[in-house]
């Protein structure tokens, strides 16, 4: 039923209000809704949080958003995390109605005498609401002069208008027929949720070492008995015989720990990632087993695929033996700690043929018409060596189970789980998981791996997971990426937050394949500004680049399928790595507010199609990111600002600081740039510089 006064389309909406928006502390977003009434009488509206314990906040004040479209917005700001909710209110306004009117008929010489009296009677009812700490003798010294009739009537309708007035019922209006909207559920989570570095590594691959293998003993030749013959000949000077060439032993390579991958965390820590992402860390099969890329005749020390989880060691509550104990894990969770980082482990629903669960729960799968088990596939890709679950049969069973293998890990300090290929499983059941474990643990964050449908990965974030891998790998046009992260930083924005990973160890982008590593520089600027998560896997750094094959996404010699041991220190040594200007992102993020939000970001006018920029703002902290899209040319451009959007006049020229140079600029509506690929990838300008923040923000 509309209310007195209709208080409509209330936004942001999840699923018509049936699911919360998102929001994380302190982080600010806009409330708005449709208000109006009957008549010409002025009306207006204000937002009321309530936060966990039902307590309301003090109210914010709504703006028409565009005259005449009866549309009103507020920013609000949650300060605290768990389940809140937002109203709206609206109300009739006497106060701004009679003074739009005497301000016509008061000149006018139309009824003034009445108008005054009218307005003396209306000022002295908004008085009683004012405190008198907040201004109320000001409004009753404009009830004064409203009744002294020795003044001039301009003089009384001024004496009504003043700013200290103004001040006062701004604070505390005259509201009438009150009429408010629904409560909309609103679920406030940790900063880590929106805000965080991601940085993948195959704990296997650090530390991975080569060691000999001792050739095979020559099998021993039977002995002949001795003859006269050979006896008589023995006795005879021999001559030397020729030595055949001994073969080298061969090596083969050994497996990282989890001990030797904490080494690799100091320098994780110092390019200044928040969160370190594990690939699967359990027992692998052997039934099918793959090889180096992707080839299904394994060699007997080929590691085989972390996706394929479970052996006769155990399923999804083991470690691999190769990576060592869960002591061993518990001390790799600890370093990270105490280098400020924490640890997101995969959490990948399927099974090798080899895992418990085949014969334990043979109702948790597909069988086939001859009695085998399907495997996973999605054509042409066919993954032999991997069992997917059948949820049907027992959707109970294995949510508990599934709820049961999280908490084990989250007992050993996994606050974060990255969630392989979640558009496969049924939305219902990560529905109840995600619920069951977030109603006691609020602050365990789960990101969606799912490059699918939009509408699954729409449905996914809307259901409980507080992250998304997105299509940012593959928007590289200015449009492209326009029309994207414009989607992103819209409606959508209330329920999904994407992760920009620039790439994974399924994905090699054909930019990166093309480009060199000026693409690299330039993707890597463009994840970490666009997006207050980003994300890389391992070997982005050293501009790995090599497909399998012209045309595929797949790396050659993917770490997927084998052990990928790096010389990080030589690639820095020589200045190939990309960890100065990973460093420098991450550095920049970290002291710029504006970086660590999604819902403001703006594109801005380029005369040139190879060249994007865009600002972001966070109160008075602006940030404006130009940067070049053609990893082979030379661009230059001229740039307009759309200044209003920055927090400056038209005309305005201001100094800025570009933050990944140095390097100092005066610019104004227009300017002109030029960026040259593996020399000057981008511009990051700082407009209004904003003091550091002091360190990452409170995860």
């Amino acid at each position: 039923m509309i209310g007195r006064i209709p208080v409509l389309d209330v936004r942001p909406l999840v699923d018509c209000g049936r699911r919360p928006a998102k929001a994380v502390a302190g982080e600010t977003f806009e409330v708005s809704a449709t208000v109006f009434r009957e008549g010409h009488d002025a009306v207006a509206a204000n937002v009321v949080l309530c936060d966990a314990n039902g307590r309301p906040g003090p109210w914010t004040p709504m703006r028409e958003l565009a005259p005449g479209t009866d549309r009103w917005g507020a920013d609000v700001t949650p300060g605290s995390e768990g389940a809140w909710t937002y109203t709206v209110e609206a109300w009739s306004d006497p106060v701004t109605t009679w003074r739009t009117h005497a301000q016509i008929k008061i000149p006018a010489d139309i009824d003034t005498a009445l108008v005054l009296d009218e307005g003396a009677e209306l000022y002295t009812r908004a008085a009683e609401g004012v405190p008198k700490k907040d201004g109320r003798e000001a409004v009753l010294a404009a009830v004064d002069a409203l009744r002294d009739t020795s003044r001039p009537a301009a003089s009384r309708l001024a004496a009504a208008l003043t700013a200290e007035v103004d001040e006062a019922l701004g604070r505390h209006p005259l509201r009438e027929l009150v009429t408010a909207s629904r409560p909309m559920p609103l679920t406030v989570e940790r900063r880590r949720a929106l805000y965080g570095s991601w940085y993948e590594l195959f704990p296997r691959s650090e530390g991975a070492r080569q060691e000999p293998v001792a050739p095979p003993k020559p099998a021993r030749k039977p002995r002949a008995a001795k003859t006269a013959k050979t006896a008589a000949a023995s006795t005879r000077k021999s001559t030397p015989a020729v030595t055949a060439e001994v073969p080298q032993p061969a090596t083969r390579t050994v497996s990282g720990t989890f001990r030797t991958a904490a080494e690799r965390l100091p320098a994780v820590a110092a390019m200044g990632f928040d969160v370190v992402y594990l690939p699967p860390i359990h027992p692998i099969g052997t039934t099918h087993r793959k090889g180096p890329d992707n080839s299904l005749s394994p060699g007997a020390d080929d590691p085989g695929v972390p996706w394929a989880i479970g052996s006769a060691e155990g399923g999804h509550d083991a470690v691999h033996p190769d990576l060592g104990t869960l002591e061993d894990f518990d001390h790799f969770v600890a370093t990270a700690r105490t280098l400020r980082m924490e640890i997101a482990l995969d959490f990948a629903l399927q099974c090798s043929p080899d895992h418990p669960w085949v014969t334990e729960h043979p109702e948790w799968f597909h069988h086939r018409a001859d009695g085998s088990i399907a495997y996973a596939e999605n054509p042409p890709k066919k993954y032999q060596d991997i069992y997917p679950i059948a949820f049907d049969a027992d959707l109970a069973g294995i949510v508990r189970e599934t709820v049961r293998i999280l908490r084990f890990w989250m007992e050993r300090g996994v606050r974060i789980f990255r969630v392989d290929n979640p558009h496969t499983k049924p939305v219902v059941f990560w529905e109840k998981v995600i619920a069951d474990v977030n109603r006691t643990d609020p602050d365990v964050i789960f990101l969606a791996e799912a490059f699918t449908r939009p509408a699954m990965m729409r449905t996914l974030a809307s259901i409980g997971f507080q992250q998304s891998y997105t299509y940012f790998t593959w928007r590289n046009t200015k449009q492209e990426l326009t029309e994207y992260v414009t989607e992103l930083s819209g409606e959508s924005s209330s329920y999904m937050r994407p992760n920009f990973f620039v790439n994974t160890p399924d994905i090699l982008p054909g930019y990166l394949q093309e480009g060199g590593r000026p693409a690299f520089e330039a993707r890597a600027v463009l994840a970490a500004t666009l997006s207050p998560s980003w994300g890389v896997y391992a070997g982005f750094e050293l501009c790995e680049n090599t497909p399998v094959h012209p045309g595929s996404e797949e790396y050659r010699n993917s770490e997927k399928y084998q052990l990928r041991p790096r010389d990080w220190e030589s690639a820095e040594r020589e200045g190939r790595s990309l960890a100065p200007l990973i460093t420098s992102l991450n550095r920049i993020r970290r002291r710029h507010p504006a970086l660590q939000q999604l819902r403001d970001v703006h594109f801005h006018p380029v005369d040139n199609e190879a060249l994007i920029a865009y600002s972001k703002r966070s109160g008075s902290d602006v940030v404006l990111v130009v940067v070049n899209l053609d990893p082979h040319h030379t661009q230059e451009a001229t740039v307009s600002l759309d200044m209003p959007r920055l927090g400056l006049d038209r005309h305005e020229s201001v100094p800025v600081r570009d933050e990944l140079t140095g390097d100092t600029y005066h610019w104004g509506r227009t300017f002109y740039v030029r960026l040259e690929p593996g020399v000057t990838p981008a511009h990051i300008a700082v407009l209004r510089p904003s003091p550091p923040t002091g360190g990452s923000p409170t995860t």
